[in-house]
């Protein structure tokens, strides 16, 4: 459980399970895996994950493994949050970044100081309601939310240095191609459960290059707005 003080009213700091040294050790796992961006790194050690689900698993916050959130959704392995920004920004800071699966708002705490604005959009509208609140009380002043369908990305905002998308359609969606710029990197799982491959595209002078970073297992993208 969270310690909630004076000096800590939001009991971000955290206690047993949830206090810095546990923090701190699921760091030095995620470097023994790979994680090589200090920054990246430096993210996980000062994001408090255990605000971001529902206490009755706090103990479980820095474990790396996903965890449920509701509405059949789930936040992300430690490790592969860290991955896809690590993946995103492996060249240079982005400057105009496009999330897709906004969920409780964990990834987008993460990324959002590393770049320069973060949109994101949430299909499900209360957990978008919820992140919202959950990221604005924390003090996250260059994100903005939208309550959308992640298959059609932010048209009006296009186009984008980075996009990442934290759930796996069968197909990467045309439309989130489309709004990447030239130079720009789209980090996603993508295809079926059971089979689904993350991946970086990155949009060069001579197209789209893809490249497979890993296996792994997401939710489904899923369309419309719930």
């Amino acid at each position: 459980m969270a310690a909630v003080t004076a000096s800590d009213p939001e009991g971000r700091n955290g206690i047993g399970m949830t206090s810095a040294r546990t923090r701190e050790r699921l760091v030095q796992r995620l470097s023994a895996s790979g994680i090589r961006n200090e920054a990246v790194l430096e993210r996980i050690r000062a994001v408090p994950r255990h605000l971001f689900i529902d206490e009755a698993l706090a103990s479980r916050a820095y474990e790396d493994s996903a965890l449920p959130i509701g509405k059949g959704q789930t936040i992300s392995q430690p490790y592969i949050v860290a991955l896809m920004t690590q993946a995103l920004i492996e060249g240079g800071r982005p400057e105009k970044v496009l999330e897709v699966g906004t969920g409780c708002g964990y990834q987008s705490a993460i990324l959002a100081p590393l770049v320069g604005q973060l949109f994101t959009i949430e299909r499900i509208a209360s957990l978008q309601r919820a992140a919202r609140q959950r990221l604005t009380s924390l003090g996250f002043g260059n994100v903005r939310f939208r309550h959308g369908d992640g298959f059609e990305g932010w048209p009006g905002q296009a186009p984008f240095n980075g996009i990442l998308v934290a759930a796996a359609p069968g197909e990467i969606p045309s439309a989130l191609l489309d709004q990447l710029a030239p130079g720009g990197r789209l980090v996603m799982p993508v295809g079926p459960p059971g089979q689904q491959e993350l991946v970086r595209m990155t949009r060069t002078a001579n197209g789209i290059e893809r490249e497979h970073l890993c296996w792994v297992s997401f939710v489904p993208l899923v369309e419309g707005k719930g």
